[in-house]
């Protein structure tokens, strides 16, 4: 087995997805905890400690509590490189998380066992399997009182179209929880409560007949859990894990990852069955993690992670082949030469230098304004690879600079938020020089607000626009398409790309214009027109 295969094989890509609050990332600093990454746990929003989670690093996400931008953390465990991007779970960040769920090769999707399924989950469980992504389930917070294990196993199917398939059961809930079994290898672990460490006292009990699970549990949870494990078993088949890799089931594993029940399990489970890094599609075609030739692309940018050193990081997935630091590259966007000298490895924004990446690792470039996202870097050859779009706004504002001794500062950072994919940036065809700000969500233009002043000292505001639709648009014929754009000029914006952008305010308008204008294409996402200029 040749170097590159080796290190594909060793490679563990996933995301991990959520509706806010399901406890996403507290699983994280959990996985990170058991994985010895991390040696304590920090609360993500507490007043009784002024810890916080090691994963939301920006200002707004410690003083809300909320994963406001992906980010990625790596470590080593039983043999494997494991990578985790713990992505925002609000759906203002959609664009966020949809880009993150791009770089990956698997899902690990947590549920709140109090909630259920919730609105946010449904939306990326439907991204995931457009792209047969194999998604791992995690039922959160049975410390808590909530739904029957039983009901929830049926409420996923039913609401997530995926067949379950339960991993670990819950022994009790609530009150009265008091650990997890894996039925995959026939093993109960008890835990205790409360634990911001890694838990000392396990009790391994080999058999689910050992009547040393009466003398831990109680003679009442004992019985019970025997029932439900011999119901288990007559409803669902085996696990298979070609279903699974092919994102048809997804095993289902339960915990509190608040209090460090089943997590190990989870994560013994996710090396072992988890996929290494898969194929990527391109524009052209389709290319193989084991091709020796490297090639990657850029999901991601952020500017000032470490705001002592206002620098600018471009967030590269490397999809095939071996990357080697100093070596030169082909920025395929530009048609020009690329070299690092300092790429890094992520521990959220902490980072370190490294010399060789392989397939499925994500890494840190430092940027000065080269990438932009969906760029790609290859050994030669064009190649832009897909699923990175840009979604179309539902809020529109004009923006403009609250301070004229700022000017600059407001136009740097603007840009480079924009950039970053925090917001949409068009600009007007008649009014070349007015900026709009476009949104999916109002808490992106909070967040817009709070880091132009936090990061680059600059204020900003706001008037609203008559318009909540977008689309890009295109056309075979290009004379068709300038005719369009001039004779619609109030109604058309222009994005960072320099791609077309039609506006209007209400569905009975746009389905006007399509009806008059059947040689213009309109689009919901930019990645159609994407003019990669």
């Amino acid at each position: 087995m040749t170097e590159l295969i080796q290190e594909i094989h060793r490679r563990l890509t996933f995301a991990i997805i959520s509706h806010p609050d399901a406890g996403k990332t507290t699983i994280t600093e959990k996985l990170l905890l058991f994985g010895g990454a991390i040696h304590i746990a920090g609360a993500v929003k507490s007043g009784k400690t002024s810890r916080t989670a090691v994963s939301d690093f920006m200002k707004m996400e410690q003083e809300r509590g909320i994963s406001i931008s992906t980010s990625v953390m790596g470590f080593e465990y039983k043999g494997r490189k494991v990578n985790i991007l713990d992505t925002p779970g609000h759906a203002d960040f959609s664009e966020d998380t949809y880009r993150g769920l791009s770089a990956v090769d698997s899902a690990l999707m947590v549920i709140d066992s109090v909630k259920g399924v919730e609105e946010r989950t449904r939306q990326l469980c439907v991204v995931c399997r457009m792209r047969a992504t194999p998604i791992t389930t995690f039922v959160n917070k049975l410390d808590r009182e909530g739904k029957d294990p039983m009901e929830l196993l049926d409420e996923i199917e039913r609401e997530l179209a995926v067949e379950v398939r339960p991993a670990t059961w819950p022994i009790g809930q609530g009150k009265l929880f008091k650990g997890v079994y894996n039925l995959l290898d026939n093993k109960l672990y008890l835990f205790r409560p409360g634990e911001d460490q890694l838990p000392v006292d396990i009790v391994e009990i080999r058999s689910i007949q050992d009547p040393l699970l009466d003398e831990k549990v109680g003679p009442s949870l004992a019985r019970k859990l025997r029932e439900d494990v011999d119901m288990i078993s007559g409803v669902y088949p085996p696990f298979d894990r070609d279903a699974y890799i092919a994102g048809r089931e997804t095993p289902v594993f339960f915990g509190s990852a608040l209090n460090n029940f089943g997590v190990r399990e989870l994560l013994d489970n996710l090396v072992s069955l988890a996929p290494y890094p898969t194929p990527k599609k391109a524009e052209e075609r389709e290319v193989p993690p084991e091709e020796p030739r490297f090639s990657g692309f850029v999901f991601k940018i952020h500017a000032n992670m470490n705001p002592k050193h206002r620098d600018r990081i471009a967030f590269l997935r490397i999809v095939s082949g071996k990357f080697e630091r100093n070596k030169m590259y082909w920025h395929v966007r530009s048609g020009k030469t690329f070299r690092t000298a300092n790429p890094t490895a992520f521990m959220s924004q902490d980072r370190e230098i490294i010399d060789e990446a392989w397939p499925g690792d994500i890494i840190g470039i430092h940027d000065t304004g080269t990438f932009k996202i969906g760029d790609t870097l290859t050994e030669g050859e064009n190649i832009n690879f897909q699923g990175i779009p840009s979604f179309a706004p539902q809020i529109f504002r004009t923006i403009m600079n609250a301070d004229p001794l700022k000017e600059k500062q407001f136009h740097k950072g603007l840009n480079q938020l924009a950039e970053e994919g925090v917001v949409q940036i068009f600009s007007k065809i008649h009014q070349p020089n007015a900026r709009v700000l476009g949104v999916v969500g109002q808490l992106q233009v909070e967040v817009l607000k709070s880091r132009l002043e936090y990061e680059y000292n600059a204020s900003c505001k706001y008037e609203n626009i008559d318009v909540s639709i977008a689309h890009w648009i295109t056309s075979d014929d290009e004379k068709i398409l300038k005719n369009f754009v001039d004779a619609n000029s109030r109604k058309i914006l222009v994005d960072i790309r320099g791609n077309y952008v039609f506006v209007s305010d209400s569905e009975w308008s746009l389905n006007r214009v399509k009806d008059l204008n059947p040689a213009i294409r309109f689009y919901s996402t930019s990645e159609m027109v994407d003019k990669r200029a």
